[in-house]
Parts: structure tokens; sequence; C-alpha cells
């Protein structure tokens, strides 16, 4: 069930959007997280699977891996994650078992995204924890990003 909060979701996904960026610079698929508590960022990241040589080093596992630490807890309760593409399962269960309170995301991924795109994993209601989300929040930045990667991808071969 999607709920909307428009306080600062465009502010924070920017951030995220910055933080695709730097994914793309560095020769990943450019994605991006931020974590929010209470109006403060308490991490932020991007993909990082092709240079830390580990499949679930997505935006999102990056980021509440970072919290974790910086809070001392796995459990992140009252967290926003605003994340530019649509979660896929893998993210989506760390963020349930987290506890995180609600995801923003930016575009949807056809190919592997878990809310709306592919399967609706939260619609599931034998979930011990509710998300709230809502998609959208900068989506064609977001979406031109990813164009924008896999055309120069596609280019140099």
């Amino acid at each position: 069930m999607p709920k909307k909060s428009k306080s600062n979701d465009e502010a924070f996904m920017d951030v995220a959007l910055k933080n695709a960026r730097l994914a793309m610079d560095a020769g990943e698929v450019p994605i991006g997280a931020v974590l929010v508590r209470d109006g403060q960022i308490i991490a932020q990241g991007h993909n990082q699977p092709i240079l830390s040589c580990d499949p679930t080093a997505h935006a999102e596992i990056v980021v509440l891996r970072k919290a974790a630490i910086s809070e001392g807890n796995y459990r992140l309760v009252g967290c926003q994650l605003f994340v530019t593409i649509e979660p896929c399962i893998m993210c989506l269960g760390a963020m349930l078992h987290a506890r995180v309170s609600r995801i923003i995301f930016g575009a949807r991924e056809p190919k592997s995204g878990a809310l709306v795109s592919h399967i609706q994993i939260l619609d599931n209601v034998r979930f011990n924890h509710e998300i709230e989300w809502h998609g959208g929040v900068l989506a064609e930045q977001s979406s031109l990003l990813m164009r924008n990667f896999f055309q120069l991808k596609r280019g140099k071969k």
C-alpha cells in the first residue's frame, strides 16, 4: 500500500542521485541511496558490486550496512530509505529485516523491481513488518542516468 509524504522527499532523492553519479563515474550501474532518520541523513552510498567483488553490494545494502555499524544496531526502526531505482527482492528483504519504516524510490525497474514492476513483494500480508513506500520521486532524472550509462556501455563495445 503506497503512502506519500512530500516533506523533503525530493531533496533526499537529489542526494541519492548524487551518489548514483558517483557509481556511474566508478563504472558501476548508477544507483544511489540515502538512509534518513528524523530528517537527518545517517548513511549514503551507491552501487559497488564490481569494485567490491560483492554481488550483494547494491546501494541499498551499502547504506543499511553503514547505518547499522554507525548506529550499533541492525534494526533501523524509524528510518526512510531513498533509492534512485525500485529495489530488488534481495534489498527489500534486507529492508524488512532491518525494520526500515519507509521506502522512496525514483524510477521503476521492470526487470527486477520487487515493489511494483516485476513482483509486488510487500503485498504479502504475512510479513511481520510493514513498510510504507512511494515511487516516482525524481523518476525522470533517475531513468535518464540509467539510460545514459547503458548507452555509454553499449557504445564502447
